[in-house]
């Protein structure tokens, strides 16, 4: 356990470095872009006729370097560039060279939904532009320049911010055709399991409890007779109870619908496919019953599903398991972009996890958090003697057969 733990740990620490990079690149990426646009555009306006003074530089820099921040705040950026282009515009005198600032950042904020906000920015500009220049032919055909070029930021930016919706949406169909897959995979091998315990019950089962019985009848009128017992006889008892106790935890095995794996390997799987989860423990963690362990895991796989799903790439989820004396709490929650204002519609995943927790005597909270991201928190009733019970029961339950074979009655049928 210390070992998969230390080994999840140097994959969290992977992953969350990877995501660090791709926000270090891109912050980078934007800077660079920010600055080549205000030069560009700083040397127009000192090559230009009468030159540019300080006024005009603040005003350039500004508003090109606000480029910068337009993936953290699209809106604020287009704001502040728009208003230092168009007061430089309205200073200096209608420039071509000094739009383009402000046609980047119309790309930009139509590609983050705002298109509305970006076309009035870009008539606002064009209006000032037009006030900014004479009252000529030159001036009006600059202007409908200027219009197409806005018009075709507007277009690739609202281009762009489908594509990129659609990037995720197969991203979600790939995910979701692999966990259709895993559970297909799942069902088959249950009923595979299903198949081979029915051929063992079938073959196996119904001779073992003849043998054991009629050795069980013969050691019993031997004893009655005062007959010594042959070491064999006794042998074969003892071995026939043994292959019908061993037979009987096979089919308990291969009949049982327990999830095969462990929250802890749901976490190693999310992170193997570039999720950023964190698991903790708290408490003394030890096996619980088997309903118990069901729930556990597939609330844990349907919160991380929802996740991978919803909360976006550069969310982090943490997974946790709260091993208390009387409750497990069982908490999946992310800091994605769920919104606490607009609640989702429940599907069939939280409706099924909703009747498992309800079935067991539980409680089940999932839905925004009011400071962002999504929430699934289930607490389960641990109950009294619910670790031993199944112990205790399969104890009764050999105890009881071994008293029906040495009366000479068979047991009942597996």
């Amino acid at each position: 356990m210390a070992a998969d733990r230390a080994v999840g740990a140097a994959e969290q620490v992977n992953v969350r470095d990877r995501v660090r990079n791709q926000v270090r690149q891109a912050w980078v990426g934007d800077a660079v872009l920010a600055v080549v646009v205000g030069a560009i555009v700083a040397v127009a306006a000192g090559l230009g006729d009468g030159g540019a003074g300080l006024l005009d530089y603040a005003l350039i820099g500004t508003g090109s370097l606000a480029l910068a921040a337009h993936r953290a705040a699209p809106r604020a950026a287009l704001a502040l560039t728009t208003a230092c282009l168009l007061g430089e515009v309205l200073y200096a005198g209608a420039s071509s060279v000094a739009a383009i600032p402000v046609v980047a950042a119309v790309h930009t904020a139509a590609r983050a939904a705002h298109r509305g906000l970006a076309a009035v920015a870009a008539g606002v500009f064009l209006v000032g532009f037009a006030v900014a220049g004479e009252a000529s032919d030159d001036v009006v055909q600059r202007t409908l320049l200027l219009a197409g070029w806005f018009l075709c930021a507007l277009v690739t930016g609202l281009a762009d911010k489908n594509w990129q919706a659609y990037l995720r949406q197969t991203e979600q169909r790939a995910l979701e055709a692999e966990r259709t897959r895993e559970e297909a995979a799942l069902r088959r091998a249950g009923e595979e399991r299903l198949r081979i315990a029915r051929e063992l019950h079938d073959s196996l089962t119904h001779s073992i409890s003849i043998v054991k019985l009629q050795a069980g009848v013969a050691v019993h009128l031997a004893r009655k007779r005062g007959e010594d017992i042959p070491p064999a006889l006794l042998a074969i008892q003892e071995a026939s109870g043994e292959a019908m106790r061993e037979l009987r935890s096979t089919l308990t095995v291969l009949r049982t619908d327990e999830p095969t794996g462990s929250p802890a390997l749901l976490v190693e799987r999310a992170r193997a496919a570039g999720l950023a989860v964190e698991l903790a423990v708290r408490g003394r963690e030890r096996t619980l019953a088997g309903e118990l362990e069901r729930a556990a895991y597939r609330i844990v796989q349907e919160g991380l599903t929802n996740a991978a799903r919803h909360a976006g790439g550069l969310a982090t989820v943490t997974v946790g398991l709260d091993y208390g004396e009387r409750v497990l709490g069982v908490r999946v929650e992310d800091d994605g972009v769920a919104d606490a204002g607009r609640p989702p519609v429940e599907g069939t995943g939280l409706t099924g996890m909703r009747e498992r927790v309800a079935s067991l005597g539980g409680t089940l909270r999932a839905g925004p958090r009011v400071e962002g991201g999504f929430l699934v928190r289930a607490e389960l009733p641990l109950g009294d003697g619910v670790l031993a019970s199944g112990v205790t029961a399969g104890r009764q339950e050999g105890t009881s057969a071994e008293a029906r074979v040495a009366a000479g009655r068979p047991g009942e049928e597996m």
